[in-house]
């Protein structure tokens, strides 16, 4: 299995932008690719702040980009991730002045002070699979409290070259996928992007061992991932707005502000899939989707906001989406 590490030359800021691919992959071929976290690294105790120790606006880099065989502008790239491994002892979270879901931003202009900037650390336990919270102020000389939590890797961002030659930054979600902060992508999870580029230059980053919906604070605790993927080219379908499938559920990702537009969109895109893999009419999957749908928030801090729509695949009727490209990657990864 070949290995690509997150060495300066391997990681980027942006997807797009004209940089050379680091490595070329093949379909059905898996390979484990290392990251930085969300910091670049710069952030190793409580003392970083993020605002002394980082370089603005060079956060979030991206491992990448991989040219993948095969794959042509309007191709659809299917990504499976086999697994995620948090690399290292400690993870990292921090508030920022004016940036997260409860505080005055730029967008949202408030009189009250900003969020004081603050770092929290938290080791990691894998044996255990947990991450420890401390509290940074007890209260009145009391023990700091303090509890273990279920950690749960997930990728914070992952995407493709955009159409037309544009360069997006990796700090952003959009159409080409990038910082979509949705926990529900981790291992056992297929995400599939549109090919806009030859070689789709597909990126990724932004490794989180836990996240809450909605990423309140902006920050999750982010760490260094060892990913394992393996990816397939689905030729013939385009894939307009990235969409994701577990082996339970199929979901539309709809990347917008206001979040009421994130939402409008992922799921009219959702009622779209239902009736092409069904033959239902828009109003009856309207319908069902309203009944039987489910909605995760996967960031309420970024540039744009990110919901994921979700239905159970069995009411496909036995249809499968991407001509059951989750599947087959799900056997690859059974036997890797």
């Amino acid at each position: 299995m070949a290995f690509i590490d997150a060495s300066e030359r391997n990681i980027g800021f942006t997807f797009g932008g004209g940089r050379d691919p680091i490595a070329q992959i093949s379909p059905g071929e898996p390979v484990r690719v290392r990251t930085q976290d969300c910091f670049a690294g710069r952030v190793r105790s409580v003392q970083d702040l993020p605002s002394q120790v980082c370089e603005f606006p060079f956060l979030n880099p991206v491992t990448g980009p991989l040219y993948v065989q095969g794959a042509q502008p309007g191709d659809t790239l299917a990504v499976h991730l086999i697994d995620l491994d948090p690399v290292g002892e400690v993870g990292f979270s921090a508030t920022f002045p004016h940036f997260g879901a409860l505080t005055g931003t730029d967008a949202t202009a408030m009189l009250h002070p900003a969020l004081e900037e603050v770092v929290w650390e938290y080791p990691l336990d894998p044996v255990a699979r947990t991450v420890r919270f401390t509290a940074r102020k007890a209260a009145g000389g009391a023990p700091p409290y303090t509890v273990d939590l279920p950690m749960r890797p997930m990728l914070g961002t992952i995407g493709v070259a955009p159409a037309g030659g544009e360069t997006r930054m990796s700090i952003v979600p959009g159409a080409h996928g990038g910082n979509l902060d949705t926990p529900l992508i981790r291992a056992g999870t297929t995400v599939y992007l549109p090919v806009n580029v030859d070689g789709a230059l597909l990126a990724l980053g932004d490794g989180h061992a836990l996240q809450g919906d909605g990423e309140l604070c902006g920050v999750a605790v982010e760490v260094p991932m060892d990913v394992t993927l393996v990816v397939e080219v689905v030729t013939g379908i385009s894939t307009p707005w990235p969409r994701l499938e577990t082996d339970q559920r199929y979901g539309s990702i709809g990347v917008a502000r206001p979040l009421e537009d994130a939402y409008r969109g992922s799921h009219r895109r959702l009622v779209d899939d239902l009736c092409a893999m069904t033959g239902l009419d828009p109003l009856d999957a309207l319908q069902l989707v309203s009944q039987v749908g489910m909605a995760r928030i996967g960031n309420v801090v970024d540039a744009e906001y990110t919901v994921v729509a979700l239905i159970n695949r069995a009411l496909f009727d036995g249809e499968q989406a991407y001509q059951g490209a989750h599947d087959r990657l799900r056997a690859v990864a059974r036997v890797s």
